[in-house]
């Protein structure tokens, strides 16, 4: 019987991570995030902000994992409903959950927040950390993923990079195509190389919103530029066989990873 869970969704069938159990650290009354992207399921960002707070105390989410029956989950993820690294406890949660489950940890971060040493040190903690960019430069940035005012491209570039040369698990560069930037392909793409990550996830938006999907053609074309990195692709990816135990409005609140 499916349960209205407050603060973890899924499991869902994930392109990128398998079997994953969804884990919102955020779980604020609006959508907090840094970033208000022209592409996001869940809709435009009520709560722009850079700051860092304690949205669900970690004994909550420890509370609800603990009600969970037996499933089989490839990762446990933390995404859901704005930027999980504006969670001052992102890392005593990933810490916890590690103690509390045999699964793989993985987070999916827009990166904003890399440049912080804190963040940092939350984000090696995971198993696996998959990073967004979605622009080569700071115009198309501000036009596809309109961060909170401070945040720059160089700024984020720059941090990723400093991350990969620190961080020992599995590092993914996710990258969105639409519209607005499928002509960057060649230079997102040479950005990605510099960056040296263990696969890239180039998607588009499939899911409901305000923005256009690019063609399997389309898709493939920009896969090219990729040549000699590890690439996965959402038109290519096979997706598990698997069943939500969350309810239906849970997973429409928190989205999918």
């Amino acid at each position: 019987m499916n349960k209205n869970y407050r603060y973890i969704y899924g499991p869902v069938p994930s392109w990128r991570l398998g079997s994953s159990l969804g884990i919102d650290p955020i779980s604020a009354p609006e959508k907090a995030c840094t970033f208000d992207c022209i592409y996001c399921q869940i809709g435009r960002t009520e709560y722009l902000t850079g700051e860092r707070k304690v949205f669900v105390p970690t004994e909550e989410i420890i509370k609800e994992l603990g009600s969970l029956p037996a499933l089989d989950i490839d990762y446990i993820t933390f995404s859901g409903a704005g930027e999980p690294t504006l969670a001052k406890n992102l890392g005593s949660m990933i810490k916890a959950v590690k103690q509390a489950r045999q699964e793989k940890t993985a987070v999916i971060t827009n990166s904003s927040l890399m440049h912080r040493e804190d963040v940092v040190k939350d984000l090696l903690l995971p198993d696996l950390v998959v990073c967004k960019l979605d622009a080569p430069s700071q115009d198309i940035f501000e036009r596809v993923n309109r961060p909170v005012k401070g945040i720059t491209l160089d700024g984020v570039v720059r941090a990723i990079k400093d991350f990969r040369n620190s961080y020992k698990g599995k590092l993914a560069l996710q990258i969105m195509f639409m519209d607005e930037n499928k002509v960057c392909a060649g230079e997102l793409a040479r950005i990605s190389k510099e960056i040296h990550p263990d696969e890239v996830q180039l998607n588009t938006p499939l899911r409901p919103c305000g923005i256009k999907p690019l063609t399997r053609d389309e898709m493939a074309a920009i896969e090219g530029y990729f040549r000699g990195l590890n690439v996965i692709s959402v038109y290519g990816a096979v997706k598990k066989n698997v069943h939500p135990i969350s309810s239906e409005d849970t997973l429409k609140r928190r989205g999918k990873t």
